[in-house]
């Protein structure tokens, strides 16, 4: 019984630590996936290196086309969308 009271502390450490850091980050992993799941022609995004474009076309799972200017056109990888910044409405019909 003496040998359980030992890990009793370790268990408290290990549940605080779930809660406060290993929990919310997943959260915030799920919320990001959902996200960029979402993402459709016509969206205003960030990506994690600063950029702000307009999507243009949904390639595939993993990719996207963002128009960064008229004309400049350049191919981003899912997952490295950062921000929507505006969201476009649903086509009708």
């Amino acid at each position: 019984m003496e040998a359980f009271g030992q890990f009793i502390p370790l268990i408290l450490i290990f549940a605080i630590m779930y809660f406060l850091l290993i929990r919310p980050q997943q959260k915030k992993l799920k919320e990001h996936k959902a996200m960029v799941e979402a993402l459709r022609r016509g969206d205003q995004v960030v990506t994690q290196g600063g950029l702000i474009g307009k999507v243009s076309k949904v390639k595939d799972d993993s990719e996207i086309e963002v128009e960064l200017a008229d004309g400049v056109k350049v191919r981003v990888v899912r997952a490295t969308i950062a921000q929507v910044l505006s969201k476009t409405e649903p086509a009708e019909g």
